[in-house]
This record gives C-alpha cells, structure tokens and sequence, in this order.
C-alpha cells in the first residue's frame, strides 16, 4: 500500500493541478518551458475536478521488475480521489478528503488510514487540496518526449525546488495544440519509474461527492494504519 501511494500521489497531484480546459491554446508549440508552465498554472484554478481511463506502468525500483495495469481515476479539488483498478487486479484507492481507503477484494482487508494534514504534505499534494504554485515550487525544462507518445507533444519536466522524500523529478506530455494530458511520468530515489498515459480526458465534468464515498463490504478485516 506504501508503495502504491508512493508511486500515485506525485503524478496525481500534478495531474489534477496542470489539466486544463481541452480547447486551442495558439502559440504552444513554440511556447518556453517557463511560459509554459506559467500557462497551466494560470489555468490550474479552473480546474475543480477531472477524470479518465489511465495505463499505469512501472518499474525498476524496489520491486525490480515491471508491472503494467489499467483502470479509471476521478479527482475533486480539494483532497478528494478514487482509484478504480480493473486489470490485471481489480482494486480500489479512495480518499475522501478526511480518510484514505486502500481495498483489494482479493485479500478481503481494507486499510483506514488518516489523509496527512497541509503542515505533512509533500509539495505536489498540496494540489490535491487546491493549493501550490508551479512557478514556485518546481524548475521547469523541455525534454523529449518518452517513447510511444504521439507527434505533436511537448514534455516539461519539472524538478522540485525543494527535495521531496517520494521523487525526484516529474515529466508530463500534453498535446501542444489542446493542452489535453496524455502522459505523466515520475521518477523516485531507488530508480523506479512511474508511467501513466491517459485517454478519455474529461475536465471539470461534476463529479458527485458520493463517488468518494466508500462503504466497507461485509465480511471483510478493517485495519486502521495509524503510522500512515
């Protein structure tokens, strides 16, 4: 559960701080990394919530082999997730703003855990709760694109000003034209590698609070992870 958290909370939170509305944006093509940046931070405070279907590949690291899976996010500003894994897996990852639930029907035990306070978070989950500044918090530059990402991309990668304890860097992919986010990319300290691609963009669509509304099944263990 640590591991996945690790892994989700950096490219989540900056998912749900740079997607913008998907309409024309001219001149992004020949934009700089700092006007980039700049231009999604502008249009970062629009944003109240987002979904999609998401590919999530990783590997390296600890885990020393690679692990590919599917499934469908929905984030709601401020502090709210779910995670809905489907393949190979199904499992579920749910934050309600107050409490983080981590479910694996397979092992029928769900873990409680208390979501960290603004004064405990990294920088890039202050935008989960609607906060945090780009500009300020990290220094942008162009890259490549990674490998198997459409032509009419631009990559940013983005490395925290300040060191954080669950990466080392960030890169996202957006269609030049539409500013639409196709793929996010993290980097953490033991060199595992965390990739997401993501189709079926809908931004500020009206998620309902409810869908962060998580209701323990019967007959499973509860476990409270106080440390957490």
């Amino acid at each position: 559960m640590m591991r996945f958290w690790r892994r989700i909370v950096p490219v989540l939170a900056v998912a749900s701080a740079l997607a913008v509305p998907n309409q024309t944006r001219a001149g992004a093509a020949e934009s700089t990394a700092d006007d980039l940046v700049q231009a999604l931070q502008k249009h970062y405070d629009s944003i109240k919530d987002f979904q999609a279907d998401f590919v999530h590949r990783y590997q390296g690291g600890v885990l020393r082999k690679g692990i590919s899976e599917r499934g469908h996010v929905q984030v709601k500003k401020p502090g709210k997730m779910r995670w809905d894994y489907s393949e190979p897996e199904k499992k579920q990852f749910i934050a309600d703003g107050v409490r983080i639930y981590t479910y694996i029907p397979e092992d029928r035990q769900v873990v409680v855990s208390a979501q960290p306070r603004d004064s405990q978070t990294t920088t890039p989950a202050l935008f989960l709760a609607g906060k945090g500044d780009l500009v300020r918090d990290f220094t942008p530059s162009l890259v490549p694109n990674p490998p198997g990402m459409p032509s009419g991309s631009r990559s940013l990668k983005l490395v925290p000003r300040s060191p954080q304890p669950d990466y080392d860097w960030l890169v996202f992919t957006i269609d030049a034209s539409t500013y639409a986010i196709q793929g996010l990319l993290t980097m953490d300290a033991q060199g595992g590698e965390s990739a997401f691609v993501f189709t079926n963009l809908k931004e500020n669509a009206g998620v309902a609070d409810k869908v962060f509304a998580f209701s323990i099944p019967r007959g499973v263990d509860v476990v409270t992870d106080s440390a957490r």
